[in-house]
């Protein structure tokens, strides 16, 4: 990914947002490619011509194959702000999801205990017992229903790890294109999931903002639902 690539929501001295693209890591990992961490502090040396290490605060995440909108910090006052909003419920992330069939329940919370094997990087429903096990709760409602599929809006009220795909899986309605969890319902494609709005505080002024995002309406599957 390039500077020119990088599409900004908003941008102020303490904070800028901007969209994730799909299958682009949002920050440096093994594999050494290309990220939108290191996207956006270039852009930031680059345009302001800041000499030496820039500084750019990494509040949350989302996995390489969803898109979406997401914040940095770029300062380490709103790094801090930030990241307490995080811990305390403050962001509000909302998410779009096509699944694979349809939920018993057009409208529910789910709420289950998860955990991560490092060695594979996959996560599990296990019990609360079980060591490693991290509280997961969501809420869903189905907004539309199309060929076999539906779309799915999504309140996140915890942020693991292949949250979305590990519970919606759980409940026999995997994510399209999800090859990991969707079992024997999995559709091969892109993964139909869209971090579509954030909400949260400014760390210095204290303002509300609100920023959304829909997916690519025309690309598969998302083309068949009307946003």
């Amino acid at each position: 990914m390039t500077v020119d690539e990088l599409i900004i929501l908003h941008e102020d001295n303490h904070v800028i947002v901007v969209l994730k693209p799909q299958m682009v890591a949002c920050c440096p990992d093994e594999s050494g490619d290309s990220n939108l961490f290191d996207c956006v502090k270039e852009y930031i040396k680059v345009t302001y011509n800041k000499q030496g290490n820039v500084f750019l605060g990494l509040v949350h995440r989302l996995d390489r194959p969803t898109g979406g909108v997401m914040v940095f910090a770029k300062t380490s006052k709103a790094a801090a702000r930030l990241s307490e909003q995080m811990k305390n419920g403050g962001f509000e992330k909302k998410y779009y999801a096509v699944l694979c069939g349809t939920p018993v329940k057009k409208k529910a919370a789910l709420e289950n205990y998860l955990r991560k094997n490092s060695v594979n990087n996959t996560v599990y429903v296990c019990t609360q017992t079980e060591e490693g096990a991290k509280f997961a709760s969501l809420e869903y409602e189905i907004k539309e229903e199309k060929a076999g599929l539906s779309l799915a809006e999504i309140k996140l009220h915890t942020g693991r790890t292949h949250q979305i795909r590990v519970q919606t899986a759980a409940i026999n309605c995997p994510v399209y294109g999800d090859m990991r969890y969707g079992g024997d319902k999995a559709v091969k494609g892109k993964l139909a999931l869209w971090a579509y709005s954030l909400r949260f505080t400014h760390p210095t002024t204290g303002e509300s903002l609100k920023f959304i995002i829909e997916p690519p309406k025309d690309e598969k599957p998302w083309n068949l639902f009307g946003f």
